[in-house]
């Protein structure tokens, strides 16, 4: 087992018998061998599972891009949607201290589209020095290249043409696509997104790691993390192979009629975790009719609100937290002269020790009200621990997919909304479509 991510499934074992377990165990071993050989749908989309070795190449350069933005930048804006922010985010939010002070500010553009967001951005920028990440495999993804559009102009308005090539960095393909062509003509710094690398699985590649090194955080151990995890990922035993536990578990409860998981943190700074997470699976499994829902919430906070469904809603959904075993956060309840709030009984208490007391009664609430759960834990929030951990659900995904028969490597439902939207858009090419749907819609 790893010594940075354990499975403790006590909270299941009630709700699953043995041959269930088995039944599972044998699906996701056959998921395995495929993933192994390389022989399933979406083959041609593996490259992730080598990142953790193959990216300590590029680490150099990128680290050198990301001491030049550090140094010449207030304020460097990660312009990208899907994978291609949420690693990063995931990853920043993790690590980097909530109130940091020092380097760059690291703020978020083109992942929707809301012109208030934009414009208070704007504004927010008014005497910053500013640089750019662009994150697109094409350059036309909609919502950011919007931004980019937006923000390209302010850089140019400000810095003037050259001086705004110097602050922008392009991720994008290596030789086609909109944006390669702006980066190429314009002069800017470009990394490359590997053709056999999906979105959601990117992180280990420049389109996360050039943003997590500009935050300050050491990609080296990172990437360390992820290749702990990669070397587990050869054996197909749950009590050897996290990846491995965590994904029989989802089979079996997912034949048990359990279609929706909620994944909880217990930590403020694991909520673009999740956020990465509820894409990573969505995207994943979501097809063909099957595949678990994946929702998340945080704790404590969400058992004021969402905990009411968890404990008595329909017993549909299962659960699995995910914890910091190690917290050792040294801040511990203070006496009360009064004790108005009638919390002295926990005076000297540290309020990690707390948390973890509501983890487990939480756990055990849950689990009398019929819902199945396991914990996932950490063994401290590190960049090593974080690096294993989204390793870890990659690999789980990729398992839980080939087990439901499908590609967990396309993401075919996307493209629905984007019809639609470019033809309510006029978007040349789709009059035809436009027509019908304003007729749908009741309009002109």
């Amino acid at each position: 087992m790893s010594e940075m991510i354990r499975i403790d499934d006590a909270n299941c074992r009630q709700f699953l018998d043995q041959a269930a377990l088995d039944a599972a165990q044998q699906r996701i071993s056959a998921s395995l061998r495929t993933l192994q050989e390389r022989s399933g749908p979406g083959s041609d989309f593996l490259g992730w599972v080598d990142l953790p070795i193959e990216a300590r190449d590029n680490l150099a350069a990128v680290q050198s891009a990301a001491d030049r933005l550090r140094s010449s930048s207030d304020v460097l804006i990660v312009v990208g949607i899907g994978g291609s922010y949420l690693g990063a985010r995931a990853v920043i939010d993790a690590l980097r201290p909530p109130f940091a002070s020092g380097g760059p500010e690291i703020l978020y553009a083109g992942h929707h589209i809301d012109g208030r967001y934009l414009r208070a951005l704007l504004d927010h920028l008014e005497g910053r020095d500013v640089s750019l990440n662009v994150i697109s495999k094409s350059g036309t993804t909609t919502e950011p290249a919007l931004a980019f559009r937006v923000l390209r102009r302010l850089m140019e308005k400000r810095y003037g043409k050259t001086g705004a090539a110097k602050r922008i960095v392009a991720t994008t393909d290596a030789s086609r696509g909109a944006l390669r062509k702006v980066a190429d003509e314009e002069g800017y710094e470009t990394f490359v997104i590997p053709d056999d690398v999906g979105g959601r699985f990117s992180v280990f590649t420049p389109v996360g790691l050039l943003p997590i090194a500009a935050a300050g955080i050491d990609i080296a151990p990172l990437l360390e993390g992820a290749a702990s995890m990669r070397t587990l990922n050869a054996h197909a035993d749950p009590a050897r192979n996290p990846s491995f536990h965590y994904a029989m578990l989802r089979d079996a409860l997912y034949t048990a009629e359990r279609y929706i998981e909620v994944l909880a943190s217990f930590h403020p700074q694991l909520q673009y975790v999740t956020e990465w997470w509820k894409q990573l699976f969505g995207e994943s499994e979501g097809k063909e009719g099957k595949g678990i829902f994946p929702a998340a919430v945080s704790n404590t906070t969400d058992l004021h609100s969402m905990g009411q469904y968890i404990q008595d809603g329909r017993r549909s959904l299962f659960e699995t937290f995910l914890f910091d075993a190690a917290d050792d956060a040294a801040i511990h309840v203070p006496s009360a002269e009064d004790d108005t709030d009638g919390l002295n009984y926990l005076e000297g208490s540290s309020f990690a020790d707390i948390n973890r007391n509501a983890m487990r009664g939480t756990a055990l609430a849950h689990r009398a009200g019929g819902v199945p759960n396991a914990s996932i834990e950490l063994n401290g929030i590190t960049p090593a621990t974080i690096g294993a951990l989204l390793y870890f659900f990659e690999t789980a995904v990729a398992l839980s997919g080939y087990a439901l028969g499908v590609n967990p490597f396309d993401q075919p439902g996307v493209e629905e909304y984007k019809r639609n939207m470019f033809a309510l858009l006029n978007k040349p090419g789709y009059e035809e479509r436009g027509a019908m749907l304003r007729e749908q819609l009741g309009t002109r």
